[in-house]
């Protein structure tokens, strides 16, 4: 049982790691008046920086966090970061492989880690992370780093939250750079190729600038291309400096955060409608009754749907 939602959310705004880490699982695990407190935190008007952090796996995308918050810390800056992590197939939680990586970061000063599960999210971004985003706002977080998982083009769903996306390469993956022709590259507002003292390094670097020089417009310029070696924190500060640059450059940019607002108000609406005839069909056993309707072939599941929504369609017309 959690305390009041008002003790926690007095808690958060006052910088409470304790509070902070419970009321985000309050809200993750959608308890009894979530949705009532998430009201209040909107209300909170600290706006954090959100830079999303993707690509494929073996990229060295959590080294490369770590190492941007060591930089972002050093400016006295305090962080908050998601690590979005697959889902046990078993127990639907995070397999905290990110958190792992990140324990000397997350001991630093300001710094406050959470993993999540993707649980089947597309876009390896969870359902509940744009919720997480706001209560780390609300508690002081300047800068708020999401990294997901590298599931590559269904990415594109990092967007809704993030106000500048990384997408992060690496030598001596073929699989990378078709990932980037296979549509990813539309959603980086910057690339970094890590590990950058391997062999092929600047040939990654140069087939990316010519697949942008293709599909950039020339009034939007071409996103920039970094090389890194994030173990050896080569490139780093230098990567930090040209975030800082393009988000104050951005920070008045009205069309980003009205597509972020239509996403958002779409992607709530749509599992909130889920969640509620999810838990109406397990509380009347009607979920069972369907399911074995369509096996013994006595419905079709979209007749089913169908029925179900007539109701929500009939009010909406």
């Amino acid at each position: 049982m959690i305390e009041a939602w008002d003790d926690l959310i007095a808690g958060v705004k006052q910088g409470s790691v304790r509070s902070l880490a419970r009321m985000i699982s309050a809200v993750e695990n959608r308890v009894a008046g979530w949705m009532e407190a998430m009201k209040l935190i909107h209300l909170d008007r600290k706006t954090a920086k959100v830079i999303g952090i993707t690509g494929p796996p073996g990229s060295g995308k959590s080294t490369l966090t770590d190492k941007i918050t060591s930089e972002l810390v050093q400016e006295g800056l305090s962080i908050g970061i998601i690590a979005v992590d697959p889902s046990s197939p078993y127990s639907g939680g995070a397999l905290l492989g990110d958190r792992l990586r990140m324990r000397d970061v997350s001991i630093l000063p300001g710094v406050f880690v959470r993993s999540m599960a993707t649980r089947g999210a597309l876009g390896g971004l969870t359902w509940a992370a744009h919720d997480v985003v706001k209560i780390l706002s609300a508690s002081g977080k300047d800068v708020i780093l999401i990294e997901t998982v590298g599931v590559g083009q269904d990415e594109i769903e990092i967007v809704r939250t993030a106000d500048l996306v990384m997408l992060v390469c690496v030598p001596g993956q073929g699989d990378a750079i078709q990932a980037i022709k296979a549509g990813v590259m539309e959603i980086a507002d910057l690339f970094v190729v890590n590990k950058a003292d391997l062999n092929g390094a600047d040939r990654v670097v140069a087939d990316i600038e010519a697949m942008l020089d293709l599909s950039s417009s020339s009034d939007c310029g071409r996103p920039p291309v970094f090389k890194t070696v994030a173990t050896q924190s080569t490139g780093t500060r230098d990567l930090v400096a040209m975030v800082h640059s393009m988000l104050a450059r951005r920070s008045d940019e009205r069309s980003r955060r009205e597509v972020r607002v239509k996403e958002l108000l779409v992607s709530l609406l749509a599992t909130e409608v889920a969640r509620l005839v999810h838990e109406k069909w397990n509380r009347d056993g009607s979920l069972a009754l369907a399911v074995e309707d369509v096996l013994r072939s006595r419905k079709d599941p979209y007749s089913i749907v169908q029925e179900v929504l007539a109701p929500v369609a009939s009010h909406l017309k």
